[in-house]
């Protein structure tokens, strides 16, 4: 598809200039419609590619109360939940094909791309070589050489983003900070992150196609994008395509970059050095585990190391569990005492020298900071919280930085551009890299199978390599269905 460059003028440019600009251009709210009006040419013109679940949410939170104005929906389906955004925002166009639209809709200033994780980077890109400012869903991509390009093409078009871990920008994260910061609990030596998911089937067979169930208003072929083409196959749209490596990422996909986020930010962590885990493994009969590389697992265990920082001081030891596997309670919190969020199922602890301290999950959930101090000190945030804002206002702030401009204070403000959000993301799939290498086989020359990928992978990060197994390097990118290509 032959891309079109972005306008040379009109009001994208113009949204970009400088205040000096802008005072000449806009009418003055004061002489269209009193205070708090906003003027039509100082509107953002906004599309949403993914209009359904979480997307509905991503473009209503975009348009500030209706501040600025949706012009456009893609989504492969919207006779599903993604009929609540074409209700919300009447005049905005429909498409099916998120290509067509950035071919045809030339005025679109930014888009929120909320789709399934294996289609979240053609439209990233395609939207920034436009000169399209773009919010992405979490986990930024569906793999690591994904994350690293993103994040390049971000800075090289001088583009504002965001990516939709919504929770980076939740204040009480600052009660950690200041912890971490002020090394209250002395030198970190270990992070304990841990989750209920998945909450969706997970690590048995994939489902068989059945084509004549395909909805009628659902566009199957662009729904798979770059995922190699199979028949519809019912149970993996709208929802559980989660656990499926051609579509989704997993548990760590899911709330990984909500949960490691809090670790990696107020640590300043960079690449991982290494990776291992170890997955749960099912028996259906004896001797014989199930293995379904296709898909992930139902539990896994992964475990990484990153070298000192500026405010960890010490090499740091991150461990990941997920299918409701908890790691063990540090001695120091009470036996009664929930860790991380309600009923403990997902949570982050930092072990230091002079205590611990422990989160949930960072989503819109209560963060519920607590610090444990040997002496006997404690010091808890509130267990409820109240916002003005949805979601903390993560979109608003993107919508503000966009108008600002790209390096802009408000940019540089923003909680998750993808200058932080890509190395943040690829720190995360390294568990996924890990899991998709454990489950690497071959069969011997004694008709047994070895599992020759259950060591520590050693990881380059600066040249995305695995160095110790070679065949590893796969999975650090992905094979694509020919027309959408990354």
């Amino acid at each position: 598809m032959k891309k079109k460059k972005p306008s040379s003028i009109s009001r994208k440019q113009f949204i970009k200039t400088s205040a000096a600009a802008s005072s000449i251009l806009i009418v003055p709210r004061h002489v269209l419609g009193g205070i708090g009006y906003t003027a039509p040419s100082d509107r953002l013109n906004l599309a949403a590619i993914g209009a359904g679940g979480k997307g509905t949410s991503d473009i209503a939170n975009a348009s500030v109360n209706g501040r600025e104005r949706v012009s456009a929906l893609c989504d492969v389906d919207f006779s599903g939940s993604a009929s609540r955004a074409v209700e919300a925002f009447p005049d905005a166009k429909l498409y099916d094909d998120y290509r067509v639209m950035l071919d045809n809709e030339t005025d679109i200033d930014a888009v929120t791309i909320s789709t399934p994780d294996h289609t979240h980077a053609l439209p990233a890109k395609l939207a920034m070589e436009r000169g399209i400012h773009v919010y992405v869903q979490k986990p930024l991509t569906h793999n690591i050489r994904e994350a690293r390009l993103l994040t390049q093409w971000a800075e090289e078009n001088r583009i504002v983003s965001q990516m939709g871990n919504q929770g980076a920008s939740n204040p009480y994260l600052d009660m950690v900070h200041n912890w971490i910061d002020s090394e209250v609990i002395g030198a970190i030596s270990k992070v304990q992150i841990w989750t209920n998911r998945p909450v969706w089937p997970q690590g048995f067979a994939k489902p068989e196609p059945y084509e004549s169930q395909k909805p009628e208003e659902l566009h199957w072929d662009l729904w798979l994008g770059p995922a190699e083409y199979r028949p519809y196959t019912p149970d993996l749209h709208p929802f559980n395509w989660r656990g499926w490596w051609d579509y989704g990422t997993g548990a760590l996909g899911d709330v990984g970059c909500h949960l490691i986020d809090i670790p990696y930010r107020t640590l300043g962590l960079g690449h991982p050095t290494d990776a291992e885990c170890s997955v749960g493994t099912i028996f259906t009969q004896m001797w014989t585990p199930e293995y379904h590389p296709e898909g992930c697992p139902a539990s896994s265990f992964i475990t990484l190391h990153f070298e000192a920082t500026e405010k960890s001081k010490s090499p740091i030891q991150m461990t990941w569990s997920d299918g409701g596997i908890r790691p063990p309670r540090p001695d120091i919190i009470p036996a009664d005492h929930q860790v991380g969020g309600p009923n403990s199922a997902n949570g982050v602890v930092f072990i230091g020298e002079k205590g611990v301290i422990t989160t949930n999950i960072n989503d819109s959930s209560p963060l519920m900071p607590k610090l444990y101090l040997n002496d006997g000190t404690t010091e808890f945030g509130p267990e409820t919280e109240d916002f003005d804002e949805p979601e903390y206002g993560h979109h608003r702030k993107w919508i503000d930085a966009c108008k600002a401009g790209y390096a802009s204070r408000e940019h540089r403000a923003l909680t998750s551009s993808f200058d932080y959000a890509g190395p943040m993301t690829e720190a995360t799939l390294m568990g996924n890299l890990a899991i998709r290498s454990y489950m690497l086989r071959r069969e011997t020359s004694e008709g047994q199978m070895e599992y020759y990928g259950r060591k520590q992978l050693l990881w380059d990060g600066e040249n995305m390599k695995i160095t110790n197994l070679e065949e590893a390097n796969q999975f650090v990118g992905r094979n694509y269905r020919k027309g959408w290509e990354v």
